[in-house]
């Protein structure tokens, strides 16, 4: 067990012949006292100390471990948020792509209706023409009949004679 300053305070020498000077040892022993005990209180400060920094640093300790936990949190959730935007973009690439397949496909079909219906409005187009054609060549003939050169000879009689004219040239 250490020594307390009380115990070097107490101690007591035994004497001897020609022994040490009382004063000197009495003087000396009061010297070491005062330093044991300075070395004493240095110690429990020091002791206080150590403690006070060993909660800081269990403090600093826990607040490192919170934070490396939400470091590798975060890491993770920004790997799951990549994670999904890439999900999300394959489906929205994949929508992108069916919608183009979709409207490429539409206008597909409608350009082949446009075209069969140009077809047919230049097969329409053709007999109309044709119908057009043979109507003004029909007319054309009945304007060039010799008829008309009958009538513009015929002399005027009455009616009824003009009427019978008519209806036999038609």
């Amino acid at each position: 067990m250490p020594l307390t300053p009380l115990d070097i305070h107490n101690k007591e020498f035994t004497r001897g012949f020609r022994g040490y000077d009382e004063d000197e040892v009495n003087e000396f022993l009061d010297q070491v006292i005062k330093d044991y005990e300075l070395v004493i209180r240095e110690r429990k400060e020091l002791k206080e100390q150590v403690e006070q920094l060993n909660e800081r640093l269990g403090h600093f300790s826990n607040i490192e471990s919170t934070l490396n936990k939400s470091i590798l949190i975060a890491q993770e959730t920004a790997e799951e948020v990549k994670g999904n935007a890439t999900k999300e973009s394959k489906l929205i690439i994949k929508e992108a792509e069916k919608n183009a397949d979709r409207i490429i496909n539409e206008a597909l079909q409608k350009s082949r209706r446009i075209s069969i219906e140009v077809e047919e409005l230049k097969k329409q187009a053709k007999v109309f023409r044709t119908r057009l054609k043979m109507l003004v060549e029909a007319q054309l003939d009945l304007v060039e009949n010799d008829d008309w050169d009958g009538l513009f000879d015929t002399e005027l009689g009455s009616d009824i004679d003009l009427e019978k004219e008519v209806q036999k040239n038609y």
